[in-house]
């Protein structure tokens, strides 16, 4: 509440009544008084009231500025560059997304270096770029929602509208993990509808608001081996082993390249690459596949073959 009450004191232009303050910090009116209070008294922040306005607000300095920041980290120049550096990381993760909450953070490591090193400026949207393939745009308002959830670890609804099936359920879950995997983000959950681990994509959740519901713990090596133990984000007992051929003109790039923890390799005396991979649900690896083109054989399984070259043969129709 003290952060929230600071940011909000110093967005606002005029002086924060203190109905805008319960509502912003989501409390009665004792609690904000107390928080007031506590940033005044405990804090020293110039907090002053208005009559006039029947508001607070920051005092500023004879210069017109408002200096007073809370307790909180001293960091060198390098310290900064690198923090720059992880707000263009993140903001990359997603356009928008984090936007609101982390960009006070960088105006004011700019100004910060800005008066350390001002002739070293480090442009971090122009020096650091995240390229994204294929994204699939989160809801800003829904990814809130379940971040909460999430953190607060207490149950969701949810409306899923599968893909595969075209269909939308409603399901109460147990979210367990947030997960960012290729340039989309995942919510890995106790699914109750199923009783099973179940994996939602964040673009098809239409979450209704959280429940005081405690959320079902789920015990951390479970997590861990969900998805770590068959291929890609469509997880799931492995009950099959892939074995790809590539040709030696492909072997350059997938030997250095980590499919799935548990691959298997070796290099063939012509210069070709056979790699052994676990799977459950061969959609990904079917698109994975795919993307070589001529540059990989499926040897294993027959019906991962057979999946393969069905899509082959529907690709090359079109072209014909």
């Amino acid at each position: 509440r003290i952060f929230a009450l600071d940011r909000l004191l110093k967005q606002r232009r005029n002086p924060v009544s203190l109905p805008s303050i319960e509502q912003t910090l989501e409390c009665s009116p004792a609690t904000a008084k107390r928080a007031i209070q506590a940033l005044r008294d405990y804090l020293n922040a110039p907090v002053e009231y208005d009559r006039a306005q029947r508001g607070y607000y920051y005092k500023p300095e004879a210069d017109g500025e408002i200096r007073f920041e809370l307790p909180g980290l001293w960091l060198n120049d390098s310290e900064l560059y690198a923090l720059l550096a992880s707000y263009q990381l993140l903001g990359g993760f997603q356009p928008g997304l984090l936007t609101e909450h982390i960009a006070p953070l960088r105006a004011r490591i700019e100004k910060l270096l800005d008066s350390a090193a001002p002739q070293s400026r480090f442009d971090a949207g122009r020096r650091i770029r995240m390229l994204q393939s294929a994204a699939r745009p989160a809801n800003l308002e829904n990814f809130r929602t379940i971040a909460t959830a999430v953190i607060a670890r207490k149950r969701l609804k949810i409306l899923y509208h599968g893909r595969a099936q075209d269909r939308t359920t409603e399901r109460s879950v147990s979210p367990q993990r947030l997960v960012y995997y290729r340039d989309n983000w995942y919510l890995d959950a106790w699914c109750h509808l199923r009783s099973a681990l179940r994996t939602f994509s964040l673009d098809r959740i239409h979450p209704l608001p959280y429940s005081d519901i405690p959320a079902e713990e789920i015990p951390e090596d479970t997590l861990d081996g969900f998805q770590a133990e068959s291929y890609g984000i469509f997880s799931g007992s492995p009950g099959h082993r892939a074995l790809l051929r590539f040709t030696p003109k492909s072997a350059r790039w997938v030997a250095d390249e980590s499919w799935h923890p548990q691959q298997q390799a070796k290099i063939l005396e012509d210069g070709g690459f056979e790699l052994r991979i676990p799977y459950s649900n061969p959609t990904e690896l079917v698109m994975d596949i795919l993307k070589y083109g001529p540059d990989v054989e499926v040897l294993e399984p027959e019906s991962l073959r057979k999946a393969v070259s069905d899509r082959l043969k529907e690709a090359l129709k079109r072209y014909e």
